[in-house]
This record gives C-alpha cells, sequence and structure tokens, in this order.
C-alpha cells in the first residue's frame, strides 16, 4: 500500500505526466500504458498527460500514441510501465524528466526509477494497473469503460486467453470485474486475433517446417528473403509465436526473425526456464516466455545448443 499511496501522490503532484512502455509493444505494453493514462486523464482533466513510443500498427485498435516535444519532458513525471530494463524503454526521453517511477511484472534485471513497483507474481502490468485504480477508488478516483477495455485486452494478451500459468485467482477477480464495464469483447478479441491472408500464408510455412529435436527443442528462422516472399513484417510474425504451444513433443521453441541490423529471437518454453538463456544472448524476460536478440545465423545456432543443453 506505501508504493501505492507514493505513486499516487506523485500523480496528484506533477501537471504534466509522460507515460512510456517498451519498445516492439504488446498488448499489455498498450493496455497498461494508455490505460493509466486514460484513468489519470478522466479523473484529472487539468492534467496534461501523453503517451509516448512509436506507433504499432497491429495494435491500432486500441490507441495510438501521441506526439510530445522535448521540452514538455523537463517538468514531467515519467511513468514507464511493462519494462524491464532501460534500453528497452521506447523513447529515452524519459531521462530528461523530473521524476521516474517504474511499473512492471517482469523479473527486475535493471532497478531505476525514483519509485519501482515490480511484482513478479502478476499476470501482467495492466493487472498492476487495475491494482492500483482499485486502491485510488478508495480514494474516490473512477475506472472508465475505456480503461476497463484497455486494461482488459493487456491481461487476455499477456495470460494467452487465461492459458499461461501466470494467471492466478486473482487475475479471474479481476477480469470478472473489468467486465461488468461496458466494452464490445468479442469485438476485441476478433481485433486482437484476426491474422490476415499474408499472416495465414506465413502460418502455413511455419507448420511445413517443423523440425523437433529429439530432445524436444524447436528453432524456426524467418530471413528477410522468407519475410519479402509472405510479404510480412518482422513486427507482424509476433502474432505466430505461440503456434507450437499445442504441438505434442516440443518443450521449448526459438522463433528467429531476420530485421534490419539485428536478428529478433522469440522464445517460449513448456516447463524449461527459459529467461537465462535469453540473458545470455541481449535479452530476458519469463521463465516460460523471453526474448532475446543475436547478430548472426552463426549466433543463432548457437543459442539453440544453449536451449538443448537446457533441456537435457
Amino acid at each position: 500500500m506505501e508504493l501505492l499511496t507514493a505513486i499516487l501522490k506523485k500523480i496528484e503532484h506533477y501537471q504534466t505526466i509522460i507515460i512510456h512502455r517498451h519498445v516492439r509493444p504488446d498488448p499489455d505494453a498498450f493496455g497498461s500504458q494508455v490505460g493509466l493514462a486514460k484513468f489519470i486523464q478522466a479523473n484529472f482533466p487539468d492534467k496534461a498527460v501523453y503517451c509516448t513510443g512509436e506507433d504499432e500498427s497491429s495494435l491500432n485498435f486500441l490507441a495510438k500514441m501521441d506526439q510530445v516535444d522535448d521540452r514538455t519532458f523537463t517538468e514531467a513525471l515519467a511513468i514507464v510501465c511493462d519494462t524491464a530494463n532501460r534500453p528497452r524503454i521506447d523513447d529515452t526521453r524519459y531521462q530528461s524528466a523530473q521524476e521516474v517511477i517504474k511499473i512492471d511484472h517482469h523479473p527486475e534485471v535493471d532497478v531505476y526509477g525514483n519509485i519501482s513497483w515490480v511484482d513478479t507474481n502478476a499476470s501482467s502490468t495492466s493487472e498492476m494497473i487495475f491494482q492500483f485504480i482499485d486502491y485510488s477508488r478508495n480514494q474516490g478516483l473512477d475506472l472508465t469503460d475505456e480503461v476497463a477495455r484497455l486494461l482488459y485486452a493487456g491481461i487476455v494478451g499477456d495470460t494467452g486467453r487465461f492459458l499461461y500459468p501466470s494467471t492466478t485467482e486473482q487475475t479471474f477477480h479481476i477480469a470478472a470485474q473489468l467486465i461488468q464495464y461496458q466494452f464490445d469483447r468479442t469485438q476485441l478479441y476478433h481485433d486482437m486475433y484476426r491474422i490476415s491472408i499474408p499472416i495465414a500464408r506465413l502460418k502455413g510455412y511455419l507448420l511445413e517446417q517443423l523440425n523437433v529435436s529429439e530432445s524436444g527443442v524447436c528453432a524456426v528462422k524467418l530471413s528477410k528473403d522468407i519475410l519479402e516472399r509472405y510479404q510480412v513484417t518482422p513486427d507482424q510474425t509476433s502474432m505466430l509465436v505461440g503456434l507450437y504451444g499445442d504441438i505434442e513433443g516440443i518443450k521449448c521453441w526459438a522463433m528467429f526473425v531476420e530485421d534490419e541490423e539485428s536478428i529478433r529471437v522469440r522464445l517460449r518454453s513448456k516447463g524449461p526456464v527459459i529467461n537465462q538463456v535469453a540473458a545470455r544472448y541481449n535479452g530476458g524476460g519469463h521463465p516460460l516466455a523471453s526474448g532475446a536478440t543475436v547478430y548472426s545465423w552463426e549466433e543463432a545456432d548457437q543459442l539453440i545448443d544453449a536451449l538443448e543443453e537446457l533441456v537435457n
């Protein structure tokens, strides 16, 4: 409660508040960031509240980011949601703010912020934002329909529609409260999980390329040529990271996606703890869902070998 009180006092104190999240955002990043912003705007209409970072076309149904000039940061409070370490914060101008608050549910690998609230037991940062809002409601503040929609989307996204082990009794309790608000859940699910024809074709390619080692490791490499062939961007491939999760015999898997100057790695597991492997390759994340970066296909093969060693 002391942390929640301290965060609320900072929000009440500052006239300008700028909210950040991580690069390559997912629904929880957008849900927690914009959900918190909309909550503050609804309850403190005299404050200037902004969401910053690159726009993500696949998440436009949730929100679009604001344009913020450099001068705005100098007297502002910056709140960073869903971001474990500073290099992954989208928009480095948070460093120019008067104070910084970190709100996150990932294992802590980088301690930063004047106030840091990290809860690794939470299913998502959106779940944590609801907890903060629930506390604030005791202080006379309100949760709106739009805030409920954003937080629900974040929770659904980071729990895999409540299928992942991170889903707890508290998660269901919070979701039950959120769906009492007026928003179209059917449309929200449609927006979150619809895929384009190019993505559908790439999905077929990924299943055709299925190759599982004796130990249960699966790896697929998506080069620039393959992405160009299927007319899919590196960001869009994130929609298919869970594709191998239901396949018998797979214990963990890696999706390598070639970008302009690096190769993104999306790691998932059904049991083996993979975030330590991710940390060795410029990444990190949750025990069963992590990300990393390598800079050659040879380094990609080394990461696959590390997964083999982990599983064995």
